[in-house]
């Protein structure tokens, strides 16, 4: 499937010197605890919450629309710790979305509307079907599509996960494309 032109106003993006493409509508608080490996494209209306723990986030990857990342807490007598959230390479998160997870491996799309429960983990090469809320703590285990509300199992994924991901977010950031100024 052909990957259609998605175009943005070029004013209303930062654009760093390895390639990461920010909206200035998203909030990125504590942004000295964000760390972005080249070539991510944070969409409009997103918040990352790099003060609460770090946020790593791998290469090629896509934060669409009004997404919230934020890292994961655990409560405790005296109080509440919040530990690191690490996201892999060539992850997909679609629109209004909630990442609550301790980690999102490498190569995982991630639908629109999904909840993902604080302290999850999603290993490599999983996807999460639209409008699943994935209960605290889940293990997504590779290879599988988890959907539903809770989210659970409902289908196996193709062994070339790795190979589709990667071309999907290479060709989702070549057709993310500044709109020309004769128009």
């Amino acid at each position: 499937m052909e990957q259609k032109d998605v175009y943005y106003n070029k004013a209303e993006y930062i654009e760093t010197a390895s390639g990461n493409k920010v909206s200035r509508q998203s909030v990125l608080c504590g942004s000295q605890n964000i760390v972005l490996n080249g070539k991510t494209i944070i969409q409009s209306d997103c918040i990352l919450r790099g003060d609460l723990a770090n946020v790593r986030i791998g290469r090629q990857c896509v934060i669409s629309k009004r997404s919230v990342i934020r890292p994961p807490f655990k409560k405790f007598s005296k109080g509440v710790a919040f530990f690191p959230l690490h996201i892999g390479d060539h992850v997909i998160i679609e629109e209004d979305c909630v990442i609550n997870a301790a980690q999102v491996g490498s190569y995982v799309h991630i639908g629109k509307n999904c909840v993902i429960g604080r302290r999850s983990v999603l290993k490599d090469c999983c996807a999460i079907a639209d409008n699943t809320v994935l209960p605290p703590e889940t293990v997504v285990p590779p290879f599988t599509l988890y959907s539903g509300s809770p989210g659970v199992f409902s289908a196996e994924l193709p062994e070339c996960m790795q190979e589709i991901m990667t071309e999907k977010t290479k060709d989702y950031y070549q057709h993310f494309l500044p709109i020309s100024e004769e128009k």
